[in-house]
């Protein structure tokens, strides 16, 4: 599995949410820096062509949909993420997060709840 672009991956983000979308669908759910209509359509063939989306043909206007499951996506380049910038510690991920005041203590307590229940 391929990693995706930042673009690719905003794509990718809506396909998952609306489940099937034809291009103009996806067009109207980009909020910032809308590409032209084209450049869109093309983004989304190339994630066709990497294997991460499908579509179903009605005529000249196609709907596309996803091959890969958001969690397969996530799990993967989340642990490559790890690997990369955590020296593949959770850790010091969590460490990290804790440091720059993303997650909170009642937070961390959930987490360790979660552990402990396993």
């Amino acid at each position: 599995m391929q990693k995706l672009t930042n673009k690719e991956e905003e794509i990718m983000q809506i396909l998952w949410r609306l489940k099937k979308a034809f291009v103009k669908e996806v067009m109207a759910e980009i909020t910032e820096e809308q590409p032209h209509y084209n450049t869109l359509s093309t983004i989304i063939r190339n994630l066709e062509e990497k294997g991460f989306v499908s579509h179903n043909a009605y005529g000249n206007t196609h709907q596309y949909y996803p091959i890969v499951k958001m969690e397969d996506y996530r799990k993967r380049f989340m642990n490559t993420a790890i690997d990369t910038y955590f020296d593949s510690s959770y850790k010091n991920m969590v460490s990290f997060f804790a440091k720059e005041e993303k997650i909170s203590a009642e937070e961390l307590r959930e987490i360790l709840a979660m552990i402990e229940k396993k």
